[in-house]
Order: C-alpha cells, then structure tokens, then sequence
C-alpha cells in the first residue's frame, strides 16, 4: 500500500491494519525516512526478516506507535544492523523487543547512523516528569496553531526569547535551572493520535482534518535552541534560551518551556541565598517533601535544591532519579513509641571489625548513662533522664549502629536527650562505631546547640574520646534565610541545617515571572511595547556575553544584534542601557563569555553542546557564585548587576520603538 507523502513499504501480501490486529510480515524498504502508524493494540511480528532482506541498514524510521503495541524482530542479532529513527518516541509510546539487542547497543546504532540533529533525539530520554507532553500547554497555544496553520504562515521562521524582568527575593543575582528538561522536552516532542484526538475535541468544530493531520507530523527537528548553560548565574532581561524555528511549532513549546524554567530556576535561587547565608562549611539538607506543592514541586525541588548548593535530601524518590544524597534519621513518634528497655528483644550487638560480640547492649548503655550522671558538671540536671527516650536511641543504634543520628527534643535537651544520646554514643564507641550526631527541631536553637557543644566537649575532657567534642549537631524547624542570618548573629553551634518549607515552597516569593516573546519574524526584527518600560521587549536575534575585569569579577552582561563582531579582550566597547540614555559606560573586558550554546540545533548540521550531569551543573553553580562580586551577594542592599546592549542595538532599539509606536493627535 502507498501512504501518502509518509512512507512507502512492501509487504509479501498486501494487508490493511486494523484495531486489534495481529501482523504478521516481511518489509522491504523503498524509501528510508517513512513513519509505521499501527492501530493501538496491534501486535507486529516480523518472524523471517534479517538483515539481508533489508535495501539498507536503517529499519523502522520511526514516529509513532501507539500504547499496547508490542514490535518483535527475533531476526536481527545486532544493534550494527538496526536504525530506530526517532527512537525517543518508544519510551512514552508503545514497546520494541528486540532479541538479543541492549537498550544501550540501540542508542548507539542510532548515533552511529543518523545525522547530528537525529541522532540528538535518539539518545535524550523524555522529561522526568511523564505529565511533560505536548498537550502541557494553555489552549491558545493550539488555537494560535491552527490560525498560523489556516493563514499559511505556520512555517514562517521565527524568533522567540524567553528571560525574566527581575531577580526574586529582593536579590540581585538568579540561578538558571530547568534547561535539561526543556532539551528533553523538545527532543521528544511529538503527538499521539490520543492526544491529537482530544486536541480536535477540545477545538471548535469548524477545524479542517488537514491541520490535524499537520499535528500528527509535527516535531521539532526544524527547531533550534540556544540557552545560557544550566546553574549559571544569570540576570534581567538577558535571554536564558533562545528558540528559533516555524512559529506554530515554536508557539507549542512556550508554556511547557516556561513551566520548566520558572520554578527550576526559582528554587534554584533560593537554595543558594540560603547557602550565601549558612556559609560554605555547613551542611545544608533538604527536608521540604512533606510540604512541597505536590509530587512533582518536591521532586522539582529536591533536583534544583541540589543544584543550588544542598548537599543532600530526605526525598529517597529524588535520591533515586537522580543520585542526589540520601540524609535522615527518625521522628519524634519513633521516640515516644518506646515504653520500657523491656521492648528491645535482640540485645546483642556485634563490634564494627566483627572480632566481637556484645551480648547486653542495653546494659552496656545504662553503664554509660549512670558514669555520665555520677560526673560533676552533669548533677545540676537534676533527675533521671526519660527511660522511653532511652530506650528508643537504643533500639535505633541497634538498628543502625554506624549512623546512629537522634532527635533529641522530644522531652527535654538538655535533661534528657542530651545525656542519652551520649550514653549511647559512648556504648557505640566502646565497639568501634563513631555516632552520627544530634538533631534539635524545637527550641532556642542558638543557645541549645551551644549547650550541647559545651556537654560534648566536657565528655570528650572527662572520659579522653578524642573528637567527641566535635559531635555533629543538626538544626530544623521551619528555618528559613532569616532564621540562619539571626543565628550567626546569635552565634551558635550548629554543623548542619535541615530546611524544609520556606525552602521548597519559595514562600517569600511565589513565581520568577518568566516571558516567552517574540523578537523575529523572517528575519523582521519584532518589539513588544508597553507604558511600562519594563515590559518593553528587546527586538531582534541577539547574542549575549559575560565582560569580565582585571580582579576576575563578572562587571557587565551585554547584547549585540546577530551580526555584531564578538567584543574581545582589550578592546574598548561602549555598553548602554537599553532604555535609559544617561546610563551608558565604556568597558575595557579581561575575559569575554559568549553566553549562549546550541543545546539543539534540529536538522541545521550545527554542533550540538552536550547535556551535563547533574553534578557538573552543580559545580558550576557554586563556581559561578564564587566568581561574583561580594556587593552583588549580600542579603541587604546588594548593589545590581549591569545588563546592557551595544550601541547599535540601542539605537536599533529606538527606532523600532518609534516606527512601531502609533502617533497620537491633539484636539
């Protein structure tokens, strides 16, 4: 059968596909590029087809096949003789089974044999989020598509910028987050007929079938995107992608994109302010799943959390996707659920060299606990400690004797948690395991923390436990910058921070205000005008640079238009501000940027920039923070970071805004 303009293939008997079918053939290809459209719930079994059938190396150039479709090979031995073209689409679609071929051997084939801008689509995986389709936009989107798509301009090549207009949190600096997962997004993008069916649901009735069957093609091969890399720091104005490809495909991937960014980046943000504010020595943990917006603003923050300088999460879902630490140790219900050391059936407890056994943990602790009260500084505690909290730390440290961490505010710190958790420690040293530390979530932290060093410190002097007095002490309790900065202030003891809500909820600021805006139309330079001179877009494709000066500090981010020279060291350039004429400055830069990468450049043949790790993008974060100027980073008052444009740019800019702006009349 000849589909029309998709592809064309030969089976040994003419056969029709319909619903719940099983098929069973051999294929030779006519033409390599065709795209397999099966009814769901198909079964294609191909049981003789080998290489040797095939005119080419490259099977299945492939775009769709819907949910409940299995596609069997047993024939094809290696992934050398198999090419899936746009092999993202099996992982939200449908299955392909392969005998005798790796997942990994088929990503490869796929590199090996398609173009640059294929083979980016064959080796991104989807969004980490399966909710991240094409229908995860607003219903405008759509209806903007079909009226391009009705009035012939739905290939007319455009220019998008996406970038916000402030810093949040009364800052001057923001955090680039969410770029892996718009890549993802774009290499993905493609319709199933599930989806492409409520679209014309959802539609007015009047749509022409043919723009649906537009919808069914649609992919973003012809787009190209450029973006500033992920954990830079980045500021107003300057745009963090640029999209650039047939506007009624590029007008689709608006919302998603700035669903993707906004709150990364927002996050992002405010892991680092409070990393700014804890310093580099302590350990921040991330503890905010329980009172994030959802599952996915926890696992979102969780992600972009790490990025922005955390050093670990209690999330063991976000530990998983993506190898972020794992940190926790028990609640406050642990503690109480314990009655009596009678509940502890399994006493024993083996050395951490495994030479010895001890039999009576429990006694070994209580042996502990009466040598810490029988002390001098310990009698003004006056009273037994709490025998359930007793009871509990035990348990734990048995369960867990080479991370035994405990939360000691559930009675009272320093009459009760306190001398416990030690007892206990000093039971676990006595075999060779070194106790993990504390946890207070209530109360006076500054002055508990520093209570609690001065009793570890004195149990170190008083029983020769070298680096007893060194004992971890960890802090929670709906902490937020505010919080951090008083107790600096206070002075404290506290090694590490546990933060949960106002962290992960962004509670001081709900959203980063990102925009999506034209600036290009077939190379027509295009401006969005406003009495608001902050919404003022700036038109044209533009390139971005990062001038440094001579003590290494970022000084100025500046735009060019397209076809500017690149600005280079030791060479004078007159940066402005966009709007504002008496704001102007000459630069003398030690360092160049060029700020923007090609992340997917489509079927242009461009190099392609590789993802990073999430690691990396970590490290850049942190290295990118260090390289800004102190002024720029303070909590109050921070002095702002310049962004200006060329001075072509800036008389471009002009001009555009007079010609667009209508002239007014007085009568």
């Amino acid at each position: 059968p000849l589909f029309p303009r998709q592809f064309v293939f030969i089976p040994k008997s003419a056969i029709f596909i319909p619903l719940f079918s099983i098929v069973i053939s051999d294929f030779l290809l006519l033409r390599l590029q065709f795209q397999l459209l099966l009814p769901s719930s198909t079964l294609l079994l191909s049981p003789s087809l080998s290489i040797s059938t095939l005119s080419s190396p490259c099977l299945l150039p492939y775009a769709h096949v819907p949910p409940g479709n299995l596609c069997f090979f047993p024939r094809l031995a290696s992934a050398s003789s198999l090419c899936i073209y746009r092999q993202r689409n099996f992982g939200r679609a449908g299955f392909c089974f392969l005998r005798g071929v790796e997942a990994e051997e088929v990503m490869e084939a796929n590199a090996n044999h398609l173009p640059n801008g294929e083979a980016a689509a064959a080796v991104l995986d989807s969004p980490t989020n399966p909710m991240v389709t094409p229908l995860l936009t607003d219903l405008y989107q759509y209806t903007m598509a079909y009226a391009y798509w009705k009035g012939g301009k739905h290939n007319d090549r455009a220019v998008f910028d996406l970038y916000f207009r402030r810093n949040p949190f009364g800052g001057e600096y923001t955090i680039f987050a969410g770029l892996e997962e718009c890549i993802k997004f774009i290499a993905n993008f493609k319709m199933n007929e599930g989806e492409i069916s409520f679209i014309r649901q959802s539609l007015s009735g009047s749509c022409e079938d043919g723009f649906f069957d537009y919808l069914r093609e649609l992919d973003c091969s012809e787009v190209e995107a450029y973006a500033i890399p992920e954990g830079s720091v980045v500021f107003p104005k300057v745009p963090l992608m640029r999209i650039e490809g047939p506007v009624a495909v590029v007008q689709l991937l608006e919302t998603p994109l700035l669903n993707l960014v906004n709150f990364a980046s927002l996050v992002a943000t405010n892991a680092a302010r409070h990393r700014f504010v804890a310093g580099k020595s302590k350990m921040l943990l991330e503890f905010g799943l329980r009172r994030a917006q959802g599952p996915d603003g926890a696992i979102t923050a969780s992600k972009y959390c790490y990025i922005g300088g955390f050093d670990a999460t209690s999330n063991v879902a976000a530990g998983r996707l993506f190898g972020i630490p794992l940190r926790g140790t028990h609640s406050h219900a642990f503690v109480s659920s314990f009655m009596s050391p009678d509940e502890i059936i399994e006493k024993s407890l083996k050395s951490a060299d495994g030479s010895t056994i001890c039999e009576d943990f429990v006694s070994l602790v209580q042996t502990w606990l009466n040598k810490i009260k029988a002390v001098q500084w310990s009698k003004s505690s006056n009273g037994d400690t709490n025998h359930s909290e007793l009871t509990a730390f035990t348990s734990y440290a048995l369960a867990f004797p080479d991370n035994f961490l405990a939360l000691v505010d559930t009675y009272d710190v320093m009459r009760s948690g306190i001398p416990n958790f030690c007892a206990v420690a000093l039971a676990l040293n006595d075999l060779g395991y070194k106790a993990g530390g504390i946890r207070l979530d209530s109360g006076d932290l500054a002055y508990l923390s520093s209570e609690a060093r001065k009793f570890f410190q004195s149990i170190e002097k008083e029983f020769c436990i070298p680096g007893f007095g060194k004992t971890n002490i960890t802090a929670s309790n709906d902490l937020n910058e505010e919080t951090l900065d008083a107790l600096n202030k206070q002075g404290h003891e506290v090694d590490s921070y546990g933060i949960g809500t106002y962290l992960v909820t962004c509670y001081s600021q709900a959203a980063l205000g990102c925009v999506f805006k034209l600036v290009e139309i077939n190379g027509e330079p295009r401006i969005k005008l406003s009495e608001d001179v902050s919404k003022v877009s700036i038109p044209c494709k533009k390139r971005s640079y990062r001038l440094y000066g001579k003590e290494g500090y970022p000084l100025v981010d500046i735009m060019t238009r397209e076809n500017e020279p690149i600005p280079k060291v030791g060479e004078r350039i007159l940066c402005r501000h966009p709007f504002n004429e008496s704001k102007r400055a000459f630069v003398v830069p030690q360092k160049v940027d060029d700020l923007l990468k090609c992340y997917w450049p489509g079927t242009s043949g461009k190099p392609r920039v590789e993802l990073p790790s999430l690691n990396e993008t970590r490290e850049r974060c942190i290295n990118q923070l260090e390289q800004m100027r102190p002024d720029h980073m303070r909590r109050l008052n921070p002095t702002p970071y310049k962004v200006s444009v060329s001075a072509k740019l800036y008389d471009f800019i002009h001009f555009l805004w007079l010609n667009e702006a209508p002239v007014g009349e007085l009568q």
